[in-house]
């Protein structure tokens, strides 16, 4: 069966957009190999050199690979760009709820693994944060601050998961910086958890990790909640 031929638009977007989807829908599964060159371009109805573009930006991307002599092949069904981008516009309530999964996780396995050097980053992020003189400096600390608990985890695939989240995590701590509706974390609450995993209470981090979030995700619960006027 034939790819719908494309008639507008800009012919190398419009062609990325429509492997994307193919992709997605599944008509190739990781691991398959896409048809050759050629025969993508006469079912897109474009020339070889827009296919071999599109697959350039789709490959540098991560969705597909590029074998030398071997063809091109489906990496990942998902388009990286393109779930950051969806991810940036989901609400600020699942994105804490997220964070509070994540990092009160990373908090119990950080209180039981964390070696001197990564207590020491920490207490250098939060000494900073803590001294902050403007509100990007403020958040620069604070994420680097949960970004240690996170690598002291010692959990490789969880912290790879943080890092591609990272962006949405600095935006969630600047707005609950700048939104007066939602309670901003102290330091000292901060400070607790630190403490917790200095100690190796894996639950108390835990729950010191949860409760930093927990007051913002209720004020954002209630607000839902609240008749409109």
């Amino acid at each position: 069966m034939a790819l719908d031929k494309l008639t507008r638009g800009s012919l190398v977007e419009t062609a990325i957009t429509k492997l994307q989807g193919e992709i997605e829908a599944g008509r190739w599964a990781v691991g398959d190999r896409l048809p050759v060159e050629a025969a993508l371009a006469e079912s897109l109805g474009v020339s070889r050199n827009t296919v071999r573009e599109a697959v350039r930006v789709l490959a540098h991307g991560g969705m597909l690979e590029t074998r030398q002599g071997d063809g091109t092949y489906v990496r990942a069904n998902r388009d990286a760009g393109e779930m950051f981008r969806r991810l940036r516009r989901t609400a600020i309530q699942d994105q804490l709820e997220v964070r509070l999964m994540l990092e009160s996780e990373a908090a119990r396995f950080a209180a039981q693994r964390r070696d001197a050097r990564q207590l020491e980053t920490m207490r250098q992020a939060l000494a900073a944060r803590g001294t902050a003189a403007d509100l990007d400096t403020k958040v620069h600390w604070d994420q680097r601050f949960h970004h240690a608990v996170i690598e002291a985890s010692g959990n490789q695939a969880l912290l790879e998961l943080y890092n591609y989240f990272a962006d949405s995590v600095r935006e969630t701590i600047r707005r609950t910086e700048q939104d007066q509706n939602l309670p901003e974390p102290s330091q000292a609450d901060h400070e607790a958890l630190l403490a917790a995993i200095e100690h190796q209470d894996a639950n108390a981090a835990q729950h010191l990790s949860r409760q930093l979030l927990l007051p913002s995700l209720k004020a954002l619960e209630e607000a839902a909640d609240a008749p409109a006027r």
